[in-house]
């Protein structure tokens, strides 16, 4: 057998399970998005992976989340805050246009 080849020693391929990429798929959760403009609130619910951060969910509801300050349970939380639940993201931005 030569470096790189795909046959297995013995015969018989691993067990998928235990093939690195098998990993079972990420738990979806169910955020909702909040965002508090000029006196207005806009809601939108998204469905992401277990473990998204709260930057890419931002994003995925087309807001600049580098301008913004986002709030869970009333409290302020970085961008890079990885989500394990399903929350309610109240999301103020802290610029405006002109």
């Amino acid at each position: 057998m030569h470096r790189g080849s795909s046959k297995v020693a013995g015969g018989a391929p691993p067990a998928a399970e235990n093939l690195p990429l098998s990993a079972s798929p990420a738990s979806m959760l169910t955020i909702e998005i909040d965002v508090a403009r000029a006196g207005r609130h806009s809601v939108e619910s998204v469905t992401v992976p277990e473990g998204s951060l709260v930057r890419d969910v931002i994003r995925h509801a087309h807001q600049a989340p580098e301008g913004s300050v986002v709030l869970i349970d009333g409290l302020p939380v970085p961008l890079d805050t990885r989500l394990e639940r399903s929350v309610r993201l109240l999301v103020l931005p802290t610029f405006s246009g002109g």
